[in-house]
C-alpha cells in the first residue's frame, strides 16, 4: 500500500479524458503510458512536464498511476536532449497521496500483495531520483503522504504559498517506508524522525525551512514563471553533463576524501574536458558565443 492520504479527505471517482502529448522535435522515445493518468509535454529545448492526471481524486496514488508514472519515468531515462523535467498536479493540488478506496482494497490483502504493491511505488520513486535531467516538483495545493514524498524525490521542488505537506501515515498506524530514502536525503534524519513521528501539516515556508522546498512563490502565476525562469537557465547547461553532475553528486556524498576519492574526481573531470560537450562548451566560451547545444 502507498502513502496514505489525509484521511479526512474523501475523493469521488476519476474520469481522466485528456491524451498524451510530447513535442515532435524533442528526442523522446514513445511515451505511452498504460492509461491516460499522466500527461507528458514538451519543448523543443528539452524542458519536459510530466502531470499527473487525476485531478477528481486531487492526483492520489493508486496501482494505475503509480504504473503510468513509472512508465513515464523510464521512457525519460533514455530521451535524447532532455535538460530538466516538471512534476505536477492537475486541478490545482499535486497529490493527497493514497487514494483512498485503494486503501480499502489494501485493508484485505495479504502482507505478500502489499509487499509487491508498496514495491511498485518503491521503483517508481526510484526512476524519478534516477532520471538523468534535473528533476522539479512544481507543488500546489495538498503534498501528503506519498505526495510529499514525490517532491522530496525530485531534485528541486518549487512550491506556492498555499501548499500544504505532511507525512501523516502514524495517524493511519503505518510509516512512511517507501518515501523515507529521499525524505531523510531532503531534511536530514532528525527532522525527517519528528514530522514522520508527529504526522504534522505544515505550511511551504516552513518545507522551504526543513529543506524540502527550494523556492515559495504567490501563486499558480508565479509557480508557472519559476518554472518558465528555471527551464531558460537550463538552456545554458549540458544534457550529459547535467546527468554526470548529479550522479557526481551522489557518488561523493560521505566519502572520506582520501587519495581515491581524489584520483576519481580528477579522472572524471578530466573525461569531461576531452568529451565531445566538454569540448564545444570550451570553445565556446574561449570563442564568446553560445554553446550547441543553447542554440
Amino acid at each position: 500500500m502507498s502513502e496514505p492520504s489525509d484521511p479526512t479527505h474523501e475523493l469521488m471517482n476519476p474520469d481522466p479524458t485528456s491524451d498524451l502529448a510530447t513535442d515532435p522535435l524533442v528526442e523522446l522515445p514513445d511515451v505511452s503510458p498504460t492509461s491516460q493518468l499522466v500527461d507528458i509535454d514538451a519543448t523543443v529545448e528539452g524542458a519536459v512536464t510530466v502531470t499527473m492526471n487525476r485531478p477528481e481524486r486531487k492526483n492520489a496514488f493508486d496501482a494505475g498511476l503509480i504504473s503510468a508514472l513509472a512508465e513515464a519515468f523510464e521512457d525519460l531515462q533514455g530521451a535524447e536532449g532532455v535538460r530538466v523535467v516538471f512534476l505536477r498536479g492537475a486541478g490545482g493540488t499535486f497529490s493527497a497521496g493514497a487514494d483512498l478506496d485503494w486503501m480499502r482494497a489494501a485493508v484485505d490483502a495479504s502482507e505478500g500483495e502489499n509487499r509487491e504493491d508498496a514495491l511498485a511505488l518503491a521503483r517508481m520513486l526510484k526512476g524519478l531520483w534516477d532520471l538523468p535531467a534535473l528533476s522539479v516538483a512544481l507543488v500546489e495545493g495538498a503534498a501528503f503522504g506519498g505526495g510529499a514524498g514525490l517532491a522530496a524525490a525530485c531534485d528541486m521542488a518549487i512550491a506556492t504559498q498555499g501548499a500544504k505537506f505532511s507525512f501523516s501515515e502514524v495517524k493511519l498506524g503505518l510509516t512512511p517506508a517507501t518515501i523515507s530514502p529521499y525524505v531523510v536525503a531532503a531534511i536530514g534524519p532528525r527532522r525527517a524522525r519528528a514530522l514522520f513521528a508527529t504526522g504534522r501539516v505544515f505550511d511551504a515556508e516552513a518545507a522551504m525551512r526543513f529543506g524540502l522546498v527550494d523556492e515559495v512563490v504567490a501563486d499558480a502565476a508565479a509557480l508557472e514563471a519559476a518554472a518558465a525562469r528555471l527551464a531558460g537557465e537550463m538552456l545554458a547547461c549540458a544534457p550529459g553533463a547535467i546527468a554526470e553532475a548529479k550522479q557526481l553528486a551522489a557518488d561523493v556524498y560521505a566519502r572520506d576524501i582520501d587519495d581515491g576519492l581524489l584520483r576519481e574526481t580528477a579522472r572524471r573531470i578530466a573525461a569531461r574536458r576531452v568529451s565531445e560537450e566538454g569540448q564545444e562548451g570550451v570553445r565556446a566560451f574561449l570563442e564568446r558565443r553560445k554553446a550547441a547545444w543553447a542554440t
